[in-house]
């Protein structure tokens, strides 16, 4: 599909000049302007024919004119900061009925409310409130066709990290339970304006058709929230934040107590979540013997 955006839009610099626009530090805003980058990000899936894409903090719209480039069937634009709509709004008028513009805040929207048949978000994530909107979105499962986010290299890096490596937490497991993730390529500091102190990196997020094991969502987030709030301790201290006997959960889930989080993988915590639950739901607190070593 040819590039449909160069023809009807002025240089992105132009209108940036025009409306005045610069990063501001407090929203953790760095415009990516090299139409290469933002292209390849776009198009990493291949062609958007026939999907309604979700941007967060589109900023100018460099990603924006790139996404609608690749064919996007609607893109759905949310920016708070109100400096970029009147921006925004150009490319909306060129591509009536295939770009839509929404002031709002990313973290206070109803992204089922928005999209609707094959759909997927592709965002220059805020770094600021990244991990906070990807866990929201996570919980959106597969009425989503995948994400394809840019984070700072260093959370890109957890959130495909493997068991025993120092990266490995929260969000990989977490991660890695809704979703296959790939980590796509990296994004050099000179590339943005201003240029950032990290380098950046592109990840693919494709949401799973079922979990690599079974576990009830809530119960897995607080399993591993207390298994990693207190990483550097055994799995038989670390989960006595839980309210419940530990060595009761482990022998449960065929897990030894001298055992630390990093250690467990993916179908480990799904173990551990289910005797969770089940102590939960029976409202036991006692010990019920000794944990497997």
């Amino acid at each position: 599909m040819s590039h449909e955006a160069a023809p009807k839009l002025p240089p992105l610099s132009e209108v940036i000049s025009r409306h005045g626009l610069t990063p501001r530090k407090r929203y953790g805003q760095h415009f990516l302007l090299d139409p290469h980058i933002t292209e390849r990000i776009a198009r990493l899936v291949g062609d958007l024919s026939g999907v309604v894409v979700l941007e967060i903090g589109p900023g100018p719209g460099g990603l924006t004119r790139a996404i609608v480039a690749a064919g996007a069937k609607r893109t759905i634009c949310v920016e708070r900061d109100a400096r970029f709509l009147p921006a925004l709004g150009e490319i909306e008028a060129a591509f009536p009925g295939r770009v839509t513009v929404i002031g709002a805040d990313a973290l206070e929207i109803d992204e089922a409310s928005l999209l609707h048949g094959r759909a997927r978000i592709i965002a220059n994530l805020p770094y600021n409130i990244a991990t906070p909107l990807l866990f929201k979105w996570l919980a959106l499962g597969t009425r989503l066709e995948g994400m394809t986010l840019m984070f700072q290299r260093e959370v890109a890096e957890r959130l495909v990290a493997a068991p025993r490596t120092r990266a490995y937490g929260r969000l990989a497991v977490m991660c890695q339970w809704y979703c296959d993730v790939r980590r796509a390529f990296e994004v050099p500091p000179g590339a943005f304006v201003p240029a950032p102190k990290v380098t950046s990196a592109v990840v693919l997020l494709t949401p799973r058709a079922a979990p690599p094991a079974p576990a009830d969502p809530h119960a897995l987030r607080t399993v591993v929230g207390a298994a990693f709030g207190q990483r550097r301790k055994m799995l038989r201290s670390s989960l006595k934040s839980l309210g419940t006997d530990p060595l009761a959960l482990l022998d449960a889930a065929r897990i030894a107590p001298t055992m630390r989080a990093e250690t467990l993988c993916v179908e480990e915590f799904c173990a551990l979540a289910r005797a969770y639950e089940d102590v939960a739901s029976r409202g036991a607190s006692g010990p019920s013997g000794q944990a497997r070593e």
